[in-house]
């Protein structure tokens, strides 16, 4: 994995922040108030599975 790929993740990861906040903003504030809604352990598992996600479909694309 080089730097230009890091590059490219981080530029997907806004691209795609930046449509939901702006095609989707009271969604947005519907999700944070659900967010502060939860649990700490709740919100901790959640990221946890969100990082786990992740991890499994960046080895999956990487072979």
């Amino acid at each position: 994995m080089s730097g230009t790929d890091i590059l490219t993740g981080i530029a997907l990861v806004l691209v795609i922040e930046g449509l939901v906040y702006a095609l989707a903003p009271s969604l947005v504030e519907r999700l944070l108030e659900a967010l502060r809604a939860m649990p700490v352990e709740a919100r901790r598992t959640l990221g946890l599975a969100t990082l786990a996600t992740g991890l499994v479909l960046l080895w999956i694309t990487q072979g």
